[in-house]
């Protein structure tokens, strides 16, 4: 595995802390070069220092999903610093959590514009240059809200569904020069919940998360697992979370 991703050239985003910043460690630990992009430039600029510190190789810009000329930087900068972009890990997510009588609007409209919207920016920005290359790998991060329903997670979910329906339909239209991953993680230790404004439904899913939550090294491994098949094998789809999860 360690010999497929020698070399490759892997953009992610949310890459400041939690699941991109363990991927990015991980990858880079195994050869490959990191372009990161999210929004907290000194997080960026300390990760990239111990990466390189480790031996590894990582630039950095500073990343907005939301703003889709950010994306398409990130992705510039991939293939100005290293000549080319291997794979795109759109992993940049935001979680509110609220009835829905409650008329979060302000919410839905952020999960929308980061977790769908973002992700879709990012897909756009590296599709024109995998078709240049004539290779390249999407690999989305998405939940397992959404393949269990449940209260308060109706439009977190809902962005997150969709966002599985787009990488799968994403995969089946694109040939065999292009992989396409979607990757599901359960609880996992990260500051997710700390952006959540309901300051009960923060309390309940943070006590759950020290109750079972995995490592975000255990979403990395699955994305390198993805990444570090050979070329011609396409992983679709991973489920990983807590065995005491649901």
């Amino acid at each position: 595995m360690e010999s497929e991703i020698k070399g490759k050239v892997v953009a992610i985003t949310g890459a400041s802390s939690g699941i991109g910043e363990a991927i990015a460690i991980l990858l880079a630990k195994q050869g490959a070069k990191v372009v990161l992009g999210a929004r907290r430039s000194d997080r960026l600029e300390e990760l990239v220092k111990r990466i390189s510190a480790e031996g590894g190789e990582g630039v950095y810009a500073v990343t907005d999903v939301r703003q889709k000329e950010d994306l398409t930087e990130l992705v510039k900068l991939a293939c100005t610093t290293y000549g080319k972009l291997d794979v795109i890990v759109n992993n940049a997510g935001v979680s509110q959590l609220s009835r829905m009588d409650e008329l979060d609007i302000e919410g839905w409209e952020e999960m929308i514009d980061v977790n769908l919207k973002g992700t879709l920016y990012g897909i756009a920005a590296a599709l024109p240059v995998f078709k240049i290359q004539g290779f390249g790998h999407v690999i989305n991060i998405i939940s397992t809200s959404g393949i269990k329903i449940v209260p308060m997670q109706a439009v977190y979910a809902g962005t997150k569904n969709a966002v599985r329906t787009i990488t799968e339909a994403l995969r089946q239209e694109s040939g065999a020069n292009l992989r396409v991953t979607g990757i599901s993680p359960g609880f996992v230790q990260s500051e997710l919940a700390e952006g959540i404004k309901d300051e009960k439904i923060k309390t309940v899913i943070k006590e759950k998360a020290a109750q079972m939550a995995i490592p975000p090294s255990a979403i990395a491994s699955a994305v390198a697992f993805a990444i570090g098949q050979p070329a011609f094998v396409d992983v679709g789809d991973i489920v990983i979370r807590p065995t005491a999860q649901d």
